[in-house]
């Protein structure tokens, strides 16, 4: 299944079943993806990538900003374009992340230290990877 590309919103949260309520009602959808401390929304209006991480004691503050891209090929354009404007960047190759097989790649250097990533999803991960790994924490 391609997936048009959508700007991601990772948030920390301090309780994840309330905020999955909140944005089931915000949004009127259902979340795609929960596991333990993650839950993820494909919000088809507007086009997002609402991802949820529990995270107490720091909920309402950003974990990282993303773009999900359709395939590889389009996570290697990107990069070549962003390398090519002189941007810093880390790829990860067959990584698992927030409980999905990924390629991607991270833009380092950003004026205010938010993160940036570029990524597609290759698969379903199983629920025993961890979300807790340097991908989101």
């Amino acid at each position: 299944m391609s997936v048009p590309s959508r700007l991601q919103l990772a948030l920390n949260v301090d309780d994840l079943e309330t905020s999955i309520a909140f944005y089931r009602r915000l949004f009127d959808t259902e979340p795609a993806k929960v596991r333990p401390g993650y839950a993820n929304f494909a919000v088809a209006e507007p086009p997002l990538k609402l991802v949820l991480i529990e995270n107490p004691g720091h909920g309402g503050s950003l974990n990282h900003l993303g773009v999900e891209v359709a395939d590889t090929d389009t996570v290697d354009a990107v990069h070549a374009r962003v390398t090519g404007a002189g941007l810093a960047s880390t790829e990860e190759r067959d990584t698992t992340c927030c409980y999905a097989q990924q390629d991607k790649f991270w833009v380092e250097g950003t004026p205010d230290g938010e993160r940036w990533e570029v990524y597609t999803v290759l698969a379903d991960a199983p629920v025993e990877a961890s979300v807790t790994s340097a991908c989101c924490a």
